[in-house]
């Protein structure tokens, strides 16, 4: 059953049956909004970015995947690939997290999007992120990314060790910028 988060919510990622998921998947997906024109409504598209950028226990960034960096350097988070338009149902970028696989210095994974091109969340429409287990392709969170607005980007979701196991929680915060560097100020907020 998939869980539906708010901004703040947390998820374990705790199994029913115990231990914790070991592959997890984070999903985008979005549409850009129709843009009026001189003859009515026109299509357009839009390049939005999804990246993992993952920290360590003290808040340093010791690496990120993004759709210049398609795979960590441990190789336990790939990026799919970069969809420059939107177009198409169902998840428009993934990244593929294998939690065994981190290595122990990584604490905490950040998932953010962001506007390559420069438009606005106002012209966006649907967009969300999903968590999936990738043993079930079963769905454990979405999170609509709601609020749309003269920002550029948005810290989506966090991903943290917590004792034993790993929990996401919803953040949504409004940022701007074209890549994820420019979003690490707001981003230490969330550490």
């Amino acid at each position: 059953m998939t869980v539906s988060l708010s901004k703040g919510q947390k998820v374990s990622l705790t199994k029913a049956g115990g231990g914790t998921l070991t592959r997890v998947r984070m999903g985008l997906g979005w549409d850009a909004a129709p843009k009026k024109g001189l003859f009515g409504m026109r299509k357009q598209t839009i390049d939005l970015d999804a990246s993992c950028l993952l920290f360590n226990a003290r808040g340093e960034l010791v690496d990120q995947v993004w759709f210049r960096q398609l795979k960590s350097r441990d190789g336990a988070v790939q990026h799919t690939g970069d969809n420059l338009t939107g177009v198409g149902d169902g998840d428009d970028e993934s990244i593929k997290v294998d939690l065994s696989r981190l290595s122990p210095e990584v604490q905490t994974l950040i998932f953010t999007v962001n506007s390559f091109t420069g438009q606005d969340f106002s012209q966006i429409e649907n967009a969300f992120c999903r968590l999936i287990d990738e043993s079930t392709e079963r769905e454990v969170a979405r999170y609509d990314l709601t609020g749309s607005g003269r920002h550029t980007a948005q810290v989506m979701a966090k991903v943290a060790r917590e004792q034993q196991t790993w929990l996401m929680t919803a953040i949504g915060a409004a940022a701007s910028g074209r890549t994820f560097r420019d979003l690490l100020p707001a981003i230490a907020a969330h550490l």
